[in-house]
């Protein structure tokens, strides 16, 4: 893989932004909840540097590997809470917008699982590691079982 710029390593407002972005998210919905969506929009998405980084936060939280060894088909099992499959389907659905256009279906599924502040964070968690996953992709961060192969 072609080596790029390491945006992680640069001061920038605009990561900064991102970052802050991610604070208030933090405080603002189920910290748990949101690294299970991370990980399932990461696979979607092909994100190496991201799924290793967020299932890592999700065991830390208490996650099992079980359920993370299983989210990609999640829609089969039923290890996942009510709760848990909206914000999937939601999550899902904006990742997928350009196919989908976010049907009003799974829109009715996650406004039934969340109130109006959950939903609009939610939101906002998906659109920012969807940001994340495409900096990441299009930098070319390193996995960290890359980086530890290259020193």
């Amino acid at each position: 893989m072609t080596k790029r710029l390491n945006i992680l390593a640069r001061k920038n407002g605009g990561i900064e932004g991102l970052v802050a972005v991610e604070a208030w998210i933090a405080k603002s919905f189920d910290p748990k909840l949101m690294e299970l969506v991370k990980v399932r929009v990461s696979q979607i998405n092909g994100c190496a540097n991201c799924l290793h980084m967020h299932r890592q936060d999700a065991l830390k939280l208490g996650e099992t590997e079980e359920r993370m060894l299983m989210l990609n088909a999640w829609h089969e099992l039923e290890l996942y809470t009510d709760r848990e499959r909206a914000a999937l389907t939601w999550a899902e659905a904006l990742t997928n917008v350009a196919e989908g256009h976010a049907p009003d279906s799974d829109y009715e599924v996650a406004q039934n699982a969340f109130s109006k502040d959950e939903l609009v964070a939610l939101s906002i968690g998906i659109a920012m590691i969807n940001a994340w996953n495409r900096l990441a992709i299009g930098f070319r961060l390193q996995h960290p079982a890359d980086r530890k192969r290259a020193a």
